[in-house]
């Protein structure tokens, strides 16, 4: 799978990811929730739909903060995998915020 060129990637940013930032290496997305039990259930729907995906993100949890990165490792960039599971991570992240 071919990665993305950062002008596409700015592209997506604006336009269908909008939460997202884009660090030269990494989308990523910082979300906070009411407390640690819905930043768990949260992880725990993200961690099925990205097991379907065979597509798993670096991500971290402090709390009721969960920090989100996400790149296709082998493709050594973004591609279309980290676009559509930031599409669903950001569905997934309304019906716990």
């Amino acid at each position: 799978m071919k990665p993305f060129s950062t002008s596409e990637i700015k592209e997506f940013l604006s336009s269908k990811i909008k939460n997202w930032t884009y660090d030269g290496t990494y989308i990523s997305r910082n979300l906070k929730f009411k407390n640690f039990t819905q930043a768990f259930s949260f992880m725990t729907a993200v961690a099925l739909e990205s097991e379907k995906m065979n597509h798993h993100p670096d991500w971290g949890n402090v709390y009721n903060s969960v920090n989100i990165n996400l790149n296709t490792h082998d493709a050594n960039g973004i591609t279309q995998k980290d676009i559509d599971l930031a599409g669903i991570i950001d569905k997934l992240a309304e019906r716990f915020i």
